[in-house]
């Protein structure tokens, strides 16, 4: 498929919603071009310079890759009667495509990122619960702060006979 098709015929130009066809737009169907280029430069060294039409080659042939990776992870799914695409699809697509070196490097990269979830959500379960036993702890001290001014005025009132008059 050359790079610089814009045919309506192109079936990657379709999608396909419940027998429904959509031509996708330009910007639909690549990644942000501001994306595609700051990844680039992140990678590239300080004094790199690149080219719009090294940014907009790359920002099509990622977005390629992603559809196509992602095309068979559907077909994966839709074989396996699923309707989510998750880490293990995407890996055993590459693997599938022939892109081992790719699925070897981002299985290990899924794993970090699953173990740095569990210690995120580990984080936020703990500070919720220190949440909730702060506001506890608020709300008995206010029920005994309440419960001494009531006390008080019980006490004020047996002592004076009235209590709404100071001794």
């Amino acid at each position: 498929m050359s790079l610089n098709n814009n045919s309506n015929d192109d079936p990657n130009n379709m999608l396909d919603h419940n027998s429904h066809i959509y031509e996708l737009r330009e910007q639909d169907r690549w990644l942000p071009i501001n994306n595609v280029a700051r990844l680039m430069k992140n990678t590239l060294p300080v004094t790199a310079k690149v080219s719009k039409d090294a940014k907009e080659c790359m920002q099509e042939c990622v977005s390629e890759f992603i559809s196509f990776v992602t095309s068979e992870a559907g077909d994966r799914c839709t074989s396996d009667k699923r309707k989510t695409i998750n880490g293990e699809d995407i890996l055993i697509s590459l693997h599938a495509l022939g892109f081992e070196n790719y699925a070897e490097v981002l299985k290990i990269y899924l794993a970090k990122y699953r173990h740095q979830q569990a210690i995120r959500n580990q984080q936020m379960l703990e500070e919720e619960e220190q949440e909730e036993m702060r506001s506890k702890q608020e709300e008995a001290k206010s029920r005994q702060d309440k419960e001494t001014t009531e006390s008080n005025a019980v006490a004020t009132e047996a002592e004076t006979g009235d209590p709404n008059k100071p001794q």
